[in-house]
């Protein structure tokens, strides 16, 4: 099946009635050019857009049309036509746009709020150096065949280990994330393609950890840190963005690390054989970016193979994954592995991957499996994507980098470069190891000493300072006490809302603010509105009146010395105060103690609405039936996403084998007649059963439905019939794509197939012909365009100027102001012959609908001209004549 992301075009939500010029007036904060050609919908930037980790998307209105393909000049994209019906086109990346200058609002220049004071000094720091000296080296071994890749991948690395360190030695793996793959000097106009072009060279991304790496390796862990620009320069074309091959990567250099650390070790390249052997029992991973999801997926592979003829390895598990560290990680499947712990570092001025849709990390693991395994998110204010890696950092790289943080021409008041809050390079190359350190040291070491630093108690790590990190948590010893749904009852002052949906009365954030698709609400995909994803919003207008939640039933908190609250409050705000009380069975009401909390710092060019973990004494409370949060406030509004009881430590996470769903591809003819079911093929491998949410979305409307399903033991796979209708009218092919989350008991692998049906009819007959070729000023030049049949899909023809051979050629000024800026994306002046623009008019048709007028209208300037002329070509879908107009002289 086509990359659904790279192919699949779609109608615009709520449009209705004929469009025949889709795109609407320029705005003046536009950047780059929209066209259409050799039938592509194509998008040149002004200036290069650097290769970076977050999907670039090309999306009209509120609609995803798809994820075009990057042109080798690092400007240009374009997306395959097919069925697309235009309309506000816009691009983005991680749900921040591409093609517009960040404008300066109001309230951008709105006054911010200070960073937090810091926390309590823990009194183990894991930034310190340890005792032992290190050493260094490079292995480059013969590249690899990956499944979806047409060229081999490298197996490079740089390895940094403990010299002198007695005994097998923890091993961690680095990966980096999706960055530029080749450069030639400070040339930043250099094709970014694999293998890299003659007279370039490949982005040492991998060498960009070198202090992390030193860190660990001084504390008794060997480090490799592997490359992976071979992915990186061809994962454009699959519908996981890599996540697959970048497990296999990893899986691949394990493997070798188990042959070395075995009988294989005298075959190892020097710089193994000089340090430490490996301890494969006790496996820790790093990822960045789309690295953070690659290191995920190695993990569930580890665990639960994938299916064999979409991995790249293929050999026996020889090693233990203990936990992992994510940096600014995608998770476009959101899928993390609940099984095996985690912390996610979520920057704070991050320009990548601006969702920071790494929350989903840990938001997705609730109820899933155990709930033993620690799953930590840590927002670093004023940290951006890049600089976490040397080879990314001005002034420390070798090929040319970028501040991937971007706020125009004015200087955005947290995370531009100097303000009070934004983190120098160093300072954030410090946080980084730090708790890459703190990570390691609590899911390999078991040094439940640097919990504090990751689980939401507020610590802070000496070596981190002055960087602000805060942290909250789920798993380990948590126990659910409420968790937001429609079960739920809530009294007067809060609402169950929906985390993501388009109806602004039920959204728990206006679905016209940006900050409705980030963080917790980051979107699955195109999926809208998504069922089963809750909070609790909270609104009040005066202090002291109770906002009681009361769960289905009354939980036990015996033995349980916290409860432990995950509340976002709006950016900026200063001093919202609860005071949490605790319902009992009998209605006795247990004051806890009050909370306060602060909002983050935070501009419209920033992820700040995000959840902070409080906590307060559940003083020998036994039961709760209902939790009320009291305002101290005078008027505010706060968000719950779920409460716990809490008790410190850190147990053993049961790392599990879970059943695991991959979800498959099938093409089909559409036939003549009659209807035919097909099964979509829904893989289940694994023991046990499970819960499994499916979606399914119509590829003409995304219009979706979802339904749960149940796994039971023995099952092999899951039955998902979809009906294709044959006929003979043309239409395009047609798409029903399933995706999977996972709801409990098992993991999700391939998140995302479907069914293709191929269209099997011709394509009508077009024949164009005048019907005002020849028009005065101010007149509107018209043509009919016929098809021999209807079709069953609406269909539209585009067109495109060429300058005629002979006479003088209609100008921008012509033409009717408003047409030419929806139809070309560009302002009318200066005055320049059409053929020199980007304009492109087109018909469209209706389903069952065969006729419809081209137009070109034109303005009235009072000027003595000539005759002037247009000459339209049709880019595909006719083969006749270019249609010429003429607009009389006067």
């Amino acid at each position: 099946m086509p990359s659904l992301l790279a192919t699949a075009m779609v109608m615009v939500a709520g449009a209705a009635g004929p469009v025949s010029a889709a795109p609407p007036a320029q705005r003046s904060d536009r950047t780059g050019n929209w066209s259409v050609t050799d039938g592509k919908l194509t998008w040149q930037s002004d200036q290069r857009v650097p290769m970076g980790d977050a999907a670039v998307e090309f999306w009209s209105g509120d609609t995803l049309l798809g994820r075009p393909k990057p042109q080798a000049d690092g400007r240009t994209f374009r997306l395959d036509l097919d069925r697309a019906k235009l309309g506000d086109l816009s691009v983005r990346a991680g749900g921040k746009r591409l093609d517009e200058t960040p404008p300066a609002t109001t309230a951008k220049r709105a006054a911010v709020a200070a960073a937090p004071a810091l926390g309590t000094a823990n009194p183990v720091d894991p930034g310190a150096k340890g005792p032992f000296r290190t050493i260094s080296g490079e292995y480059d071994l013969p590249g690899v065949k990956l499944p979806d890749f047409p060229a081999n991948v490298e197996m490079r690395a740089e390895v940094v280990a403990p010299q002198g360190a007695p005994g097998a030695r923890p091993l961690a793996l680095f990966l980096h994330g999706r960055h530029t793959v080749c450069y030639r000097g400070t040339d930043e106009d250099v094709p970014q393609e694999w293998p890299c072009p003659a007279g370039t060279e490949s982005v040492p991304s991998y060498r960009g950890y070198l202090q992390a790496q030193q860190l660990l390796a001084s504390q008794g862990y060997v480090t490799v840190s592997i490359s992976a620009n071979g992915i990186n320069g061809q994962d454009f074309a699959v519908d996981d963005g890599g996540a697959q091959a970048r497990s296999s990567l990893v899986r691949l250099h394990l493997a070798k690390w188990a042959d070395w650390a075995g009988s294989g070790r005298a075959g190892a390249p020097a710089i193994v054989r000089a340090a430490p052997r490996a301890d494969l029992t006790k496996v820790f991973l790093m990822g960045h970016s789309r690295g953070g999801e690659g290191v995920s997926r190695a993990a569930m592979d580890t665990l639960t193979p994938p299916p064999a003829a979409q991995d790249g390895y293929h050999g026996k598990v020889r090693w233990t994954i203990r936990g992992l560290l994510l940096i600014g990680p995608t998770i476009f499947g959101h899928d993390p592995v609940p099984d095996v712990p985690s912390a996610t570092i979520l920057p704070g001025c991050d320009g990548d991957v601006f969702d920071l849709q790494g929350q989903m990390f840990i938001d997705e693991t609730r109820g899933v499996s155990h709930g033993k395994a620690l799953h930590s998110a840590l927002y670093v204010i004023g940290a951006n994507h890049n600089f976490f890696n040397t080879e990314w950092t001005p002034g420390q790289s070798a090929a040319p980098s970028f501040d991937d943080f971007f706020s125009g021409d004015e200087p955005d008041p947290v995370c531009s470069p100097g303000t009070a809050t934004r983190l120098s390079a160093p300072q954030q190359q410090n946080v980084g190891a730090t708790y890459i350190a703190a990570a390691a040291r609590l899911f390999v070491a078991g040094d439940d000493r640097v919990r504090p630093l990751l689980d939401g108690s507020g610590a802070r790590a000496r070596s981190a300072d002055p960087a602000r990190v805060l942290s909250h948590a789920l798993g380990a010893r948590r126990d659910a006490v409420l968790t937001p749904d429609p079960t739920v009852r809530v009294s007067a002052g809060g609402r169950i809302c929906e985390q993501v949906t388009p109806d602004a009365a039920a959204s728990c954030v206006n679905p016209d603010d940006i900050n409705s698709s980030t963080g917790h609400f980051t979107w699955f995909g195109p999926v809208n509105p998504e069922p089963g994803r809750y909070a609790a919003a909270l609104n009040w207008s005066a202090a002291g009146t109770p906002i009681r939640l009361t769960p289905a039933r009354p939980v036990s908190v015996a033995g349980d010395k916290a409860l432990a609250l995950r509340v976002i409050v709006p950016p900026n705000s200063v001093g919202t105060r609860f005071g949490v009380t605790a319902v009992g069975p009998d209605g006795r009401r247990t004051a806890l103690g009050d909370v306060r909390i602060d909002g983050l710092p935070g501009t419209q060019l920033t992820t700040s609405y995000w959840g902070q973990e409080v906590r307060v004494p559940l003083n020998g409370t036994r039961t709760v039936t209902a939790v009320e949060l009291t305002p101290r406030t005078a008027a505010g509004s706060a968000w719950l996403l779920d409460a716990w009881g809490w008790n410190p430590g850190t147990p053993d996470p049961r790392e599990s084998s879970l059943p695991r769903i991959d979800i498959g591809s099938l093409v089909v003819a559409e036939g003549n007649s009659g209807t035919k079911t097909y099964q979509v093929p829904v893989k289940v491998t694994g023991k046990g059963g499970g819960v499994v949410r499916l979606f399914r979305l119509d590829g003409n409307t995304y219009e979706s439905t979802s339904w749960l399903a149940t796994v039971r033991p023995g099952d092999h796979s899951i039955q998902v019939p979809v009906d294709v209708v044959g006929d003979t009218l043309f239409g395009y092919d047609e798409n029903q794509y399933i995706l999977a989350k996972a709801e409990k008991g098992l993991v999700i692998g391939d998140y995302l197939g479907g069914l293709e049906v191929q269209n099997d009819d011709p394509e009508p007959v077009v024949t164009v012909e005048p019907v005002a070729d020849r028009v005065a000023e101010g007149g509107t030049l018209t043509w009919k365009v016929s098809l021999s049949a209807p079709t069953e899909t609406w269909l539209y023809l585009v067109t495109e100027p060429h300058a005629p051979a002979t006479g003088v050629e209609l100008s921008t000024t012509d033409v009717d102001p408003e047409w030419f800026e929806q139809n070309a994306y560009e302002p009318v002046e200066p005055s320049r012959p059409l053929s020199s623009t980007y304009l492109t008019p087109y018909v469209f048709f209706e389903p069952g609908v065969t006729t419809a007028e081209l137009t070109v209208p034109t303005v009235t300037d009072g000027l003595t001209e000539p005759d002037e002329l247009v000459e339209l070509h049709f880019v595909e879908g006719y083969d006749g004549a270019p249609v010429t107009g003429v607009v009389t002289g006067s």
